[in-house]
C-alpha cells in the first residue's frame, strides 16, 4: 500500500510578544540623545540609540514599567502611556498605530483574517471602465484581488499566475522580472515589507501571512534583511519609475484609495503627468493592449 504523504505542519502564528519587543527596541535604537535634547556621553554607550532609562524619562514612566513593555508584556498598558511612548520615540502615525496593535491586539481579528477577501463586482466594473489608467485592487498580505487590462499590460499577465501567486511580496522578491520593471526596485521592496509589517500587527494570527513570511524568509536574503528592520508604512501616494520592455522608461504617479466598506482593501491607480513623455508611453501601452500584456509576462517566472 502506498504511503500517504505527511501533511505540512500549519505555520506558527507570529509571536506577538517578540514583535512588540523588537519593534520598540529598533525604534529606540534609531534615536540619539541629541535628537531629543539629552546630553550624549557616547564613549560610555554599549548599545546604539537611547537607553531604556532615557526613553522612560522622556515618556514619563518608570524604567521598570518601560522595560516590561519592551520585553513584550503589553498587558494592561493604557492608551495614554502608549501615546507618551510614541511621542518620545517620534513615531509616525503608521508606527503609532502599529505599536497600538502590537501592545493591545484585538481578539476578533483572528476570525476576520481567516475569511477570504472578495472583490465587489461593481469595483471590477469600475476598474474595467478605467481604460486609460492602470488600476488594481490589493488586500491583506499584499494579495492582488483584481486588475484592469492596462494594469496587466504594465505589470505583467497576473491572470496566468495561480491565485496564491498573485501577491506583490512574492512577485517583487521571487520574480526576476520585477527587478527589470522597477527602476527603484529597492524602494518598492522596502515598501512591500513595510506594508506586510502593518498587516502582521493587525492580524498576528493569520496563518497565510505567517506562511508567506516564512516562505520569503527562506527564499530571499533581501526579504529577511528588510523584515528585521521592523519598519512599517501605510499605503499612500507617490511616484514610481518603470522600464517597460515595449515603451521604455516612464514615471507614473500612484494613488491608494482605501475602500470605505473594507479598510483592508485598497484601489491603486497610476497616471502620468499630462503632455509628458510618460503620458505618451502610457497611451501607447494602452493602445497595444494584449500584445503589451504578453510582453510584460514574457520574463515572468513561477515560484
Amino acid at each position: 500500500m502506498e504511503a500517504k504523504p505527511t501533511p505540512s505542519p500549519a505555520p506558527e502564528p507570529l509571536d506577538g510578544r517578540a514583535e512588540l519587543s523588537e519593534f520598540l527596541r529598533t525604534r529606540r535604537a534609531r534615536l540619539q540623545p541629541e535628537d531629543v535634547g539629552l546630553p550624549n556621553f557616547g564613549r560610555h554607550r554599549r548599545v546604539p540609540g537611547l537607553r531604556r532609562e532615557e526613553l522612560a524619562q522622556l515618556a514619563g514612566v518608570s524604567v521598570a514599567y518601560y522595560t516590561r513593555l519592551e520585553q513584550g508584556n503589553g498587558r494592561n498598558v493604557s492608551g495614554e502611556v502608549l501615546d507618551a511612548i510614541a511621542r518620545a520615540l517620534r513615531l509616525t502615525d503608521a508606527e503609532h498605530a502599529h505599536l497600538t496593535h502590537l501592545a493591545k491586539p484585538k481578539q476578533h481579528k483572528k476570525k476576520r483574517a481567516a475569511r477570504p477577501q472578495q472583490l465587489r463586482p461593481a469595483l471590477r466594473q469600475l476598474m474595467d471602465a478605467m481604460d486609460a489608467v492602470p488600476a488594481y485592487a490589493v488586500g491583506r498580505r499584499s494579495d492582488i484581488l483584481g486588475w484592469n487590462r492596462l494594469a496587466a499590460a504594465l505589470f505583467g499577465d497576473w491572470g496566468a499566475l495561480a491565485p496564491e501567486e498573485r501577491n506583490w511580496a512574492r512577485i517583487v522578491f521571487l520574480d526576476p522580472a520585477s527587478r527589470e520593471l522597477y527602476l527603484d526596485w529597492e524602494q518598492k521592496a522596502s515598501d512591500i515589507v513595510s506594508f506586510l509589517r502593518m498587516d502582521a500587527g493587525c492580524f498576528p494570527n493569520d496563518p497565510l501571512l505567517s506562511a508567506l513570511v516564512g516562505e520569503l524568509s527562506v527564499k530571499s536574503e533581501e526579504f529577511r534583511s528588510l523584515w528585521a528592520t521592523h519598519d512599517v508604512r501605510e499605503k499612500s501616494h507617490g511616484t514610481k519609475r518603470f522600464r517597460h520592455p515595449l515603451v521604455g522608461e516612464m514615471t507614473l504617479s500612484f494613488e491608494t484609495l482605501r475602500l470605505p466598506d473594507d479598510h483592508d482593501q485598497s484601489l491603486v491607480t497610476y497616471h502620468a503627468q499630462p503632455d509628458s513623455a510618460s503620458a505618451e508611453a502610457l497611451r501607447l501601452l494602452a493602445s497595444w493592449g494584449t500584445d503589451a500584456t504578453r510582453a510584460g509576462a514574457a520574463g515572468t517566472t513561477r515560484n
